[in-house]
């Protein structure tokens, strides 16, 4: 069977998302949605890089146990899970300002290392998901398994830290 080449596609996809990602802090936000009530989309980004969390380590538990099958599905699922909290992402970052975290002190040192590791890496992930993902897909195990053992932890570390830093910027959003 030949294999198809998915990297023109992961290459768009990462620059395209990434790039909307940095328009939705430096645009000026839009009225176009300020008549609807968006102030829970944060929660629902939070409960989506929990799903995600969890279908990954699902994923792995399934994997270490041979069932393929399943964790192609658990990382279906968490590609889904990634994809919805995308789309929820940018309807909230396009139309709200952002919010500051207003902690002090060491707490505020600890956001910030958390928050700065976490776009970065959530940056990175983009590629080497959909790449490992295309390998998957394409029987290409030997590549696979080689970025499945980067991408795996730092999509873990990338949703989890998602979790957190909501539930350290939460008590100052405006309500």
């Amino acid at each position: 069977m030949k294999q198809k080449n998915y990297t023109p596609l992961i290459w768009f996809l990462t620059v395209a998302i990434n790039g909307l990602i940095a328009t939705a802090y430096f645009l000026p936000k839009t009225d176009a949605l300020k008549r609807y009530d968006l102030s829970w989309l944060p929660l629902l980004n939070a409960l989506l890089n929990g799903s995600t969390f969890i279908a990954l380590l699902a994923a792995l538990i399934s994997i270490k146990q041979k069932k393929i099958k399943a964790h192609r599905s658990f990382v279906f699922l968490a590609f889904s899970f990634t994809s919805l909290f995308l789309f929820s992402y940018l309807l909230y970052h396009f139309s709200t300002p952002s919010t500051r975290f207003g902690g002090t002190g060491s707490i505020k040192n600890i956001y910030f290392l958390i928050l700065i590791s976490h776009i970065f890496l959530a940056a990175l992930i983009v590629p080497l998901a959909l790449l490992t993902m295309s390998y998957g897909i394409n029987g290409n195990l030997i590549r696979h398994r080689k970025l499945a053992a980067w991408t795996m932890p730092i999509w873990l570390y990338v949703s989890l830290t998602g979790v957190i830093v909501y539930l350290m910027i939460s008590p100052y959003y405006p309500h």
